[in-house]
């Protein structure tokens, strides 16, 4: 019997515990052993790889997080521990490894890969949504429900008291997921790192729709924007003159039971990987496009810059 491993690195999700569920099961359907490495790659340096089976999966698929844990690894990084995780992977015969992770973790395992030879299948999973060649990333449906549901609620509140709510969201240095919550919530305002926005124009806009009788604003802004939110909420007390108050939403985003489409969509990545591997694809990534996976190199991957859709740039042309 052939054996197989799965980590999870970098931030955790919601969809990675029914993807390790469907890992398990899978695996043992194709003939192959499932092993989970626990704690990322910090667990391949520490030798923290067990054999699994159906139990060690068993009621998992309803809850957010990882059951395995996740981690980021300084130690990595360095040659010598790289070397360490290759030889805790040959101790078990383990040859082929599944990643489920982002930016960071492809950029490790992309290096290990081409140290070690190890074969492997990147799947993307983080909330940010900013992994070049897929229009979707495990988590990125369960995260934008929390947030929309955390914007509908402050939007009763803001046209309760007449004010405006500026909140931020994470996403890093992308702003996926406050130009989707933003549009899908109805904000009228929406500030991400890829657009320098002209508040002088919004000025204007938001005292012109005052006039005629606005009461409230809600503003969705990118935790990696220039401004801080206390910044962005001092301008509209001042230029807007509205009572305004900040709200950051913070890791709830990054929790929570898996949407339903982040559960279907954890067992057809992680079926699409395993199949990916024993067909011979030894460096790539789970690519999700038009509604058709794909498979892509790992240096197409990480060489690449992601981009907005520029779809959804053009629908949020007003609040942007």
């Amino acid at each position: 019997m052939k054996n197989i491993a799965i980590l999870c690195s970098g931030g955790d999700v919601s969809g990675m515990n029914p993807a390790l569920k469907h890992f398990v099961e899978y695996s043992i359907e194709k003939g192959l052993q499932p092993y989970f490495v626990y704690n990322g790659f910090e667990g391949l340096i520490d030798n923290k790889i067990v054999a699994v089976s159906y139990c060690d999966v068993s009621g998992i698929i309803n809850r957010g997080g990882t059951k395995i844990g996740s981690a980021r690894s300084q130690r990595f990084l360095q040659e010598k521990y790289r070397k360490i995780a290759k030889e805790n992977l040959d101790k078990h015969n383990i040859d082929k490894l599944l990643v489920l992770g982002g930016d960071g973790s492809f950029r490790g395992i992309e290096v290990f890969h081409k140290e070690t030879g190890i074969s492997f299948a990147g799947v993307p999973s983080t909330i940010d949504n900013d992994i070049t060649g897929t229009d979707y990333c495990l988590g990125v449906d369960t995260a934008l429900g929390i947030i929309n549901c955390s914007l509908d609620a402050i939007r009763d509140t803001a046209s309760s008291f007449s004010r405006a709510f500026v909140v931020e969201v994470m996403g890093n240095h992308c702003g996926y997921l406050a130009l989707v919550s933003a549009l899908t919530s109805g904000a009228e305002l929406c500030l991400i790192p890829e657009k320098v926005s002209d508040l002088k124009k919004f000025e204007k806009k938001f005292n012109h729709e005052k006039e005629n009788g606005r009461k409230y604003f809600i503003a969705v802004i990118a935790e990696g924007i220039s401004q801080s939110a206390d910044e962005i909420s001092q301008w509209f007390e001042k230029n807007i003159g509205i009572e305004s108050r900040v709200t950051i939403l913070g890791h709830i985003q990054r929790g929570g039971n898996p949407s339903t489409r982040d559960r279907l969509m954890a067992y057809r990545f992680i079926t699409e990987a395993i199949d990916g591997l024993l067909l011979g694809n030894n460096d790539a990534v789970i690519c999700y496009n038009d509604g058709n996976f794909n498979l892509k190199s790992i240096d197409y991957i990480t060489k690449t810059t992601y981009q907005l859709d520029a779809n959804f740039l053009k629908l949020a042309k007003n609040i942007i």
